[in-house]
C-alpha cells in the first residue's frame, strides 16, 4: 500500500484510491490478467488496514494473524463495497464499476462452503527473564516454566455440549442485500450469535465454564542468542494462551535482563574494564592479571605506562546477534593510589617527589 505503520484511516484509503485506479482491470485492457491480480492485492491489503480489529491482529502477529476463509483472500472477504462506491464513481461516470466488478459484486456471488469462523486469538504472555552478561555474551538456553491456558480436554476446547446456531442455520455467517452503483452486491459478515462457529453452547461444560480452555503450567525451551541486551524481546509465536473456544493461540513474550556485572562496562559488543597498576609496575613494567568472561589471564605492562591507557584484548567481549564474531576487551589502566599511607611511606613519598623532580606544565 506504500503507507506508513501509523498512517491514518484517510492516507490508506487515499493510497488505495490511487493504486485502484492504477490496477483497476477494466483500464488495463491489454494486461487485464496480471492487472486484475495486483487489484486483489491491494484490496486484501486495504481490507486489513482499513479495519481497526484486522489491523492490529496484524500488527501483532503478521499475516498469519488475520483470518480468510480456507487461509486465502477472496472477494467473499472483501467489507467495504461502500468505499469502492466513493473511489470510482468519479471515474465510471457513476453507473458502475465495469463488468470486473459486475463478476465479482454482482448476483453470480458464489456460496461459502462452511462456516466463516471469528477465531478469538489467545492472549500473548509477556515474561521478563533474567541472564547473566556471560549468557548474554556466549549464548545460551534456558527452561522457562510457564502457566497459560491450554485447551479443555473434557469439552475437546468448545466449551460445553453444542448446537446448531439458529441464526445462521450453522453457517457461521450472514448475508444482507443492498442496492449501489454496482448493482446487487451481498455483505457477508461474521454471525453474531455463534461468532461465526456455526454452533451455540447448549450445556456448559463444568470444568471450563463455557471458555474451553483451562489453566495449566507448561515448561519451555527459550534460547538465547548471543549478543542479546536487557529489554530485547524473544517472541515465541503460538505458544502463548490458547483462544476461548479453540480459538489460535497467542504469542509468549521473552523481555531479557541481563545482570549487570561489577566488573565490565559492555559498549556495543565490546566489553570495558579499569585495571589498577601500581605506580612501580607503571613506570618499571611488569605482568598483571584481569579478569575476562572466560576467566582471569596475563597482561604485560610495558614500561612509563600511563594512567588511561587502554590494552585491547581481541575476541573477549560480547558475542553478536548478526553473526559477526566476537568484540573485544578494552582494559583501561589506572594508577592505583591507597586511601592510607603511614608516616614511614609519606617520608619515602616526598624523597621520591625531589628525586623525580614537578610534573610537567601543561
Amino acid at each position: 500500500m506504500g503507507v506508513s505503520r501509523d498512517a491514518t484511516k484517510e492516507e490508506i484509503k487515499k493510497s488505495y484510491k490511487k493504486l485502484a485506479r492504477k490496477y483497476h482491470p477494466d483500464m488495463n485492457k491489454d494486461n487485464k490478467e496480471e492487472a486484475e491480480r495486483k487489484f486483489k492485492k491491494i484490496s486484501e491489503a486495504y481490507e486489513i488496514l482499513a479495519d481497526p480489529d484486522k489491523r492490529a491482529r496484524y500488527d501483532r502477529f503478521g499475516k498469519e494473524g488475520v483470518y480468510f476463509e480456507g487461509g486465502q483472500f477472496s472477494w467473499e472477504d472483501f467489507t467495504h463495497q461502500a468505499d469502492l462506491e466513493d473511489i470510482f464513481k468519479d471515474f465510471f461516470g457513476g453507473f458502475g464499476g465495469g463488468d470486473f466488478f459486475s463478476q465479482i459484486f454482482g448476483q453470480g456471488t458464489r456460496a461459502r462452503t462452511g462456516p466463516r469462523a471469528q477465531y478469538s486469538v489467545g492472549e500473548d504472555l509477556r515474561i521478563p527473564l533474567n541472564i547473566t552478561l556471560k549468557e548474554a555474551a556466549e549464548g545460551t538456553t534456558k527452561r522457562i516454566k510457564v502457566r497459560l491456558f491450554e485447551k479443555c480436554r473434557h469439552c475437546d476446547g468448545k466449551g460445553g455440549v453444542t448446537t446448531t446456531c439458529s441464526m445462521c442455520n450453522g453457517t457461521g455467517e450472514v448475508r444482507t442485500a443492498h442496492s449501489g452503483i454496482f448493482g446487487q452486491m451481498v455483505s457477508v459478515s461474521t454471525c453474531p450469535a455463534c461468532r461465526g462457529t456455526g454452533e451455540v453452547i447448549r450445556d456448559t461444560c463444568p470444568y471450563c465454564y463455557g471458555e474451553g480452555r483451562v489453566k495449566k503450567e507448561k515448561q519451555l525451551s527459550v534460547r538465547i542468542p548471543p549478543g542479546v541486551e536487557s529489554d530485547n524481546y524473544i517472541t515465541l509465536r503460538g505458544e502463548g494462551n490458547v483462544g476461548r473456544r479453540r480459538g489460535m493461540r497467542g504469542n509468549i513474550i521473552i523481555q531479557i535482563k541481563v545482570k549487570e556485572d561489577s566488573r565490565f562496562i559492555r559498549e556495543g559488543n565490546n566489553l570495558r574494564i579499569k585495571i589498577p597498576v601500581s605506580y612501580k609496575t607503571a613506570i618499571e613494567g611488569g605482568e598483571v592479571k584481569i579478569p575476562t568472561l572466560d576467566g582471569r589471564v596475563k597482561i604485560t605492562i610495558p614500561p612509563h605506562t600511563n594512567s588511561g591507557k587502554v590494552f585491547v584484548l581481541r575476541g573477549k567481549g560480547m558475542g553478536s546477534l548478526y553473526g559477526r564474531g566476537k568484540g573485544n576487551l578494552l582494559a583501561e589502566v589506572y594508577i592505583w593510589t591507597p586511601k592510607k599511607v603511614s608516616r614511614k611511606a609519606q617520608g619515602l613519598l616526598e624523597e621520591l617527589d625531589k628525586e623525580l623532580g614537578s610534573s610537567p606544565e601543561l
